[in-house]
């Protein structure tokens, strides 16, 4: 399966993606992921960024808000549709474009940061997306992701409760099968019971890598690891969506940035 593929499959999958996540069926992104992500994001008013695989364009918009300069790619033309409507309703300056991870549309060094949210993980030609990444950001401009955690989205796993049935801890196994366009079947758990019995359930084409092998891309790419993050949800957040105890137990998401050396020649 290839980059083209995946678009395809991700087509299929946006309409109901993003009707789902405006409405607030994402409680993982909304309230774990995405604060984490903009927690540990620099300062970012002035800087021209770009972001890869945007989606519905909901990140994008936020660190628009933060006063970001900010261009963003998307390989589903249903996806991409959506997040110009919303420019069109609120317009922050962003330039939408209909591209692929690996095939950049830009000229190199012209971006001050890059971020991709969620997005890299459904890359197939992952080591090809990261070189595009290294190519358009500056030097000394950052590159700041989010993945699913490599050590806890195994091939197979099974949750184990508590008598009360309280999930506790999770059996994990098969870390270093590779799988490579395998799908997979699931919708939100905040799906509204009467969407989830309509709707037809995404379909994920899923691509695992170990962290070693994804540490290892960046460092080979000649990008220096500056900070990671395993975010979880605090105290407060469990008690109103009780439904993300569960990120107190596992990390579901790894937070990564890296920076392109001020003097490139430090490339590996």
């Amino acid at each position: 399966m290839d980059h083209k593929e995946v678009g395809h499959i991700w087509d299929q999958n946006a309409e109901n993606w993003t009707k789902l996540v405006r409405m607030g069926c994402d409680l993982y992104r909304d309230y774990v992921n995405t604060p984490a992500f903009m927690k540990i994001l620099p300062d970012v008013k002035g800087l021209r960024g770009l972001d890869v695989g945007c989606g519905e364009g909901h990140n994008t918009r936020l660190v628009a808000q933060r006063g970001a300069r900010m261009a963003a790619v998307e390989i589903s033309s249903v996806f991409l549709k959506h997040a110009r409507e919303a420019e069109g309703q609120e317009a922050l300056g962003i330039d939408y474009q209909l591209a692929s991870a690996v095939e950049l549309p830009f000229e190199e060094s012209i971006f001050d940061f890059v971020m991709a949210t969620m997005s890299l993980m459904d890359v197939p030609e992952t080591k090809k997306a990261v070189q595009e990444m290294w190519r358009v950001v500056k030097p000394g401009g950052f590159v700041q992701f989010s993945i699913s955690h490599p050590c806890f989205s195994t091939p197979k796993w099974d949750w184990e409760c508590d008598a009360e049935g309280h999930r506790v801890a999770l059996k994990c196994g098969d870390y270093f099968e590779r799988l490579n366009g395998d799908v997979v079947e699931w919708i939100f758990g905040a799906t509204p019971p009467d969407l989830r019995q309509k709707l037809p359930k995404f379909r994920i084409p899923v691509f695992t890598r170990t962290l070693s092998e994804w540490l290892n891309l960046f460092i080979d790419t000649g990008l220096v690891l500056e900070q990671f993050v395993e975010p979880k949800a605090d105290d407060e957040t469990v008690k109103r969506y009780p439904s993300l105890a569960d990120t107190q137990v596992i990390a579901y998401f790894l937070i990564v940035r890296c920076r392109k050396p001020a003097d490139v020649s430090c490339r590996a």
